[in-house]
């Protein structure tokens, strides 16, 4: 199972129909399903060094706070990283777009003052993974803003996504998955959850599986979760370099 999971952070990411899908579309929802008042929300107070999961086409950089000293945006696919690119020129805080995956970050642990990922934890291959690297690149006492879809509280929603989750929805979606529960992974990660509020997107008409979803703000815990050494990641040497996949 190991051997397995090590293997992931070497795997390219390339959905084409997606992401070229996903450039356009996610505009639209920003202005028409209030994504873009909640990235707002999720960016406020930020200062220091921030490092972006999945940054997409860059949707988030125009909104970060001036007093944001940096952001290290990560993104693996390579059609949305060349948007980002473009993005991070038209930003007012210094963005660099890097190429890699949330399970092997390339760069140094404890350095950034905030993790922030929107809409993003849905679709990493192994979520616990990533977390772990989330946690070991923030300071203790460092925050971690997220923004992301997850597991309906109905239970026939519920259903629906699970079963959509084994069949067709990742093949369809960039590897999306609709059933996480990510604010209990976020703790199971060594996070102390300081707020979230549960919110339906959009507020109006039928529910879709992406509809549930959680804004919240966690912390990272100063002690160590289970298991893992002061310090440590997954491998003594760390995450190895990031391949670029253009």
């Amino acid at each position: 199972m190991r051997g397995r999971n090590r293997d992931v952070r070497h795997q390219p990411v390339h959905h084409p129909l997606f992401a070229r899908s996903y450039a356009r579309l996610a505009p639209l929802a920003d202005e028409r399903a209030g994504l873009g008042a909640l990235r707002d929300e999720l960016l406020t107070g930020l200062t220091g060094r921030v490092i972006e999961i999945g940054a997409g086409s860059g949707l988030n950089f125009a909104r970060y706070p001036r007093q944001v000293a940096e952001v290290v945006a990560i993104e693996p696919e390579s059609h949305l990283r060349r948007l980002a690119v473009t993005a991070a020129l038209r930003a007012h805080v210094p963005v660099d777009v890097v190429p890699a995956r949330a399970e092997a970050l390339p760069v140094k642990s404890e350095a950034f003052d905030a993790v922030v990922t929107a809409l993003v934890l849905c679709s990493v291959q192994d979520l616990r993974r990533s977390l772990r690297e989330l946690r070991r690149v923030l300071r203790p006492g460092g925050e971690l803003r997220f923004l992301e879809h997850g597991r309906a509280r109905g239970r026939a929603m519920a259903l629906t996504q699970r079963a959509l989750d084994r069949t067709v929805w990742p093949a369809l979606c960039g590897g999306c998955h609709t059933s996480r529960d990510i604010v209990a992974e976020v703790r199971r990660a060594g996070f102390e959850i300081d707020t979230h509020r549960r919110l339906r997107v959009p507020e109006r008409g039928l529910p879709l599986p992406t509809s549930s979803c959680v804004l919240g703000v966690a912390r990272r815990l100063t002690l160590p979760v289970d298991g893992e050494r002061p310090g440590a990641t997954d491998d003594d040497g760390g995450p190895p370099p990031a391949q670029d996949q253009d």
